[in-house]
C-alpha cells in the first residue's frame, strides 16, 4: 500500500512516518523534491522558501509534479509512506497508484505550538500569531500552482488525532493497518503468462513477438520464443529473408527461417532431457498448426493462451480433437507483434 501523509505544521506527520518506518514502510517526502531544488539554486532552506519553490515547480511542470517525480522512483513490491502533500493535485497523482490512502494528521494549534517550541528548529515560529500566518500561506492560495492544505485535508480518507499521548497515535495507526490488509494476487494462469509476456521481449523475429513456457505441477521447465535457430544470425540482423521482406501473413511459410516459441520450448525441453508430457503449455498466442501437432505428440496436456494466431482455427480444432485442454485468457494490455 501507499499511504500519504498531510496535516499542519507539527501536527505529528513526522510521528506517523517514523512510526510506519519501523513497521517497514518505505518513506519518501515531496519536500525532499523541494529541498534537492533548493540545493541545485545553491539557497539555505527556509519555511518560506520551501514554499515558494515547491509552487515554483509545480508553476512550471503542473500541479502533480511534486508527487509524479516521486513516484517514478518508487520500488515496486513494498509498502511506502509519502509525506508533505500539501496540494490536491498531488493526492490526485497519487491516486493513479494502487492502493493509495491520504492520512490527515490532526491537532490543536496549542498543542502544536508547545512541540514546535520543544523540538526549537531553525526558522520555526516563534509564536502563535507567526504561526497562524505560515499555515495561511498553506491553507489556501489564489495561485492554482500554491499549496491547498485545506482542499488535501477534504480529500483525506482517514483522520487521525494526534492531541494525546503517541501510544494513541500509534493504536490509532495500527488498527488503520489492520483494515487495509487487502490486495489482489494473478491466478497461476495468468502470473504463467505475464511471465511469458516477458520472455517474448527476448524475441529477435522483426514481424511478430511471441513466447511460450511450459510448466509441471506449476514449475517452469523450460521457456522459448520465436526467432532464428541456435548459432545463426538473428532474424532483426537479417537472418530470415521472409520476415524481413515483411509479406503478406500465411505466405511462403516454407520459407521462414525462425522457429515459433512453442517449437522452442517444447526443443528447449528435449535438449535437456526433460520431459513435457502431461505439462501445461502457455503461449502469447494460439499455436500455429505445424506447432499443434508438436505438442499433441510431446503429450502436453493443456495449453493457455492469450492473442489469437491468424491462421489458428485449424490448430485449435485439432488440439480439441486430440483431447488436449485448451483455455484463452483475455488480454491485459497490448502485445508486441
Amino acid at each position: 500500500m501507499i499511504l500519504g501523509v498531510a496535516g499542519l505544521y507539527a501536527s505529528g506527520k513526522g510521528e506517523v512516518v517514523a512510526c510506519l518506518v519501523q513497521r517497514g514502510f518505505s518513506a519518501g517526502s515531496l519536500s525532499d523534491v523541494i529541498r534537492a531544488r533548493l540545493l541545485e539554486l545553491g539557497v539555505a532552506e527556509t519555511r518560506e522558501r520551501m514554499i515558494e519553490t515547491g509552487n515554483a515547480l509545480r508553476a512550471a511542470e503542473g500541479q502533480g509534479a511534486l508527487a509524479q517525480r516521486l513516484l517514478a522512483g518508487l520500488e515496486p513490491g513494498c509498502n511506502h509512506v509519502v509525506d508533505s502533500i500539501r496540494h490536491p493535485a498531488e493526492v490526485e497523482a497519487l491516486r493513479r497508484a494502487d492502493d493509495f490512502r491520504l492520512l490527515w494528521v490532526d491537532a490543536g494549534i496549542e498543542r502544536r505550538f508547545e512541540r514546535i517550541k520543544s523540538r526549537a528548529r531553525p526558522g520555526d515560529p516563534t509564536s502563535i500569531e507567526e504561526l497562524k500566518r505560515l499555515e495561511g500561506l498553506e491553507l489556501g492560495s489564489d495561485d492554482p500552482a500554491g499549496q491547498q492544505l485545506r482542499a488535501v485535508r477534504e480529500m483525506a480518507d482517514d483522520v487521525l488525532s494526534n492531541d494525546g499521548a503517541l501510544s494513541e497515535l500509534h493504536e490509532q495507526l495500527h488498527s488503520l493497518l489492520q483494515s487495509n490488509l487487502h490486495f489482489e494476487r494473478p491466478d497461476w494462469d495468468t502470473y504463467f503468462l505475464n511471465i511469458a509476456q516477458v520472455v517474448a521481449s527476448r524475441s529477435n523475429c522483426v514481424k511478430r513477438r511471441v513466447a511460450a513456457l511450459i510448466t509441471i505441477d506449476r514449475r517452469i521447465i523450460a521457456t522459448g520464443y520465436n526467432g532464428t535457430p541456435r548459432g545463426t544470425k538473428n532474424c532483426n540482423e537479417g537472418g530470415c529473408p521472409r520476415c524481413n521482406a515483411f509479406g503478406p501473413s500465411g505466405a511462403d511459410l516454407g520459407e521462414c527461417v525462425c522457429s515459433h516459441a512453442e517449437e522452442n520450448a517444447i526443443t528447449q525441453s528435449a535438449y535437456h532431457g526433460v520431459s513435457v508430457r502431461g505439462g501445461t503449455l502457455y503461449t502469447t498466442f494460439s499455436p500455429c498448426l505445424i506447432c499443434t501437432k508438436m505438442i499433441i505428440n510431446a503429450g502436453i496436456a493443456v495449453v493457455v493462451y492469450r492473442g489469437s494466431y491468424p491462421l489458428g482455427e485449424l490448430a485449435l480444432e485439432l488440439l480439441h480433437e486430440s483431447g488436449v485442454k485448451v483455455q484463452q485468457l483475455p488480454a491485459t494490455g497490448a502485445q508486441s507483434g
